[in-house]
């Protein structure tokens, strides 16, 4: 057992069983990879309309586990730019579909394409703030700009539009959205934590000093990616049963 324990470590960190960070990447790919295996053999057991959002839920896993993959080697290489490039490759896919699974649930409801194109390009415009911001300096402007993108999205959620579709709908759907609100307000903060953690401003005051800022990433896309899509399936089963 402690041969297979030590191979695994080996595996995960490329030899560097001290690295929290490869470690990180490595258990993120297999997380996100045997979240999308579960949800993609899940898929014939709902009724067709909720089919839909319960793939989109895969492939949000899917396209995470294999930028994870790439990262980890970027990353056991000391390549930085690559690791922050494939990063926000993988958002700018995957942060997308988790605003289109809001539309996706509160069709129901009646939602309209026009709710998801806004919160998809809110998402956007929050993600290419933050690539400029860690990329091409003066982070605490483009961090401000991308923080206030969010704030809209979670504005849109909690208290507009898809708030007041949501409690229309009633029951499992009302309860599914609150958890996935509860996931952006919660689970999508700890983003600021890393982005703080690895540029430079007023921040620095905070005690981010020895935080990585790619673990803070990791665990956050762990949290809230799989998080997202097992909400999803438990509203699917409860609909098709």
């Amino acid at each position: 057992m402690k041969t297979l324990l030590t191979m695994i470590d080996l595996v995960a960190v490329g030899g560097d069983v001290n690295d929290p960070v490869n470690f990180t990447f490595f258990i993120g790919c297999m997380a996100m990879m045997a979240a999308s295996a579960f949800f993609f053999l899940s898929l014939n057991q709902f009724d067709k309309k909720w089919r839909t959002s319960v793939l989109v839920s895969g492939l949000i896993t899917f396209i995470a586990a294999v930028h994870y993959w790439y990262m980890r080697d970027a990353s056991m290489a000391g390549d930085v730019a690559n690791v922050t490039a494939f990063r926000y490759v993988d958002w700018i896919l995957t942060v997308p579909l988790m605003c289109v699974e809001f539309y996706l649930i509160l069709k129901v409801a009646g939602a309209k394409q026009s709710m998801m194109w806004k919160l998809i390009g809110l998402s956007v415009v929050m993600l290419i703030t933050g690539y400029m911001g860690e990329t091409m300096g003066n982070a605490v402007m483009w961090g401000t700009i991308s923080g206030l993108a969010y704030f809209v999205i979670v504005y849109e959620i909690w208290l507009g539009g898809a708030a007041k579709l949501a409690k229309e709908a009633g029951g499992d759907v009302l309860h599914a959205h609150k958890i996935l609100c509860w996931f952006v307000l919660v689970g999508w903060a700890i983003y600021p934590i890393g982005y703080m953690a690895g540029t430079e401003g007023w921040y620095d005051m905070l005690p981010t000093e020895g935080l990585a800022m790619d673990v803070w990433y990791n665990i956050a896309d762990a949290i809230n990616k799989i998080g997202f899509g097992l909400v999803i399936y438990s509203l699917a089963v409860k609909k098709t049963a």
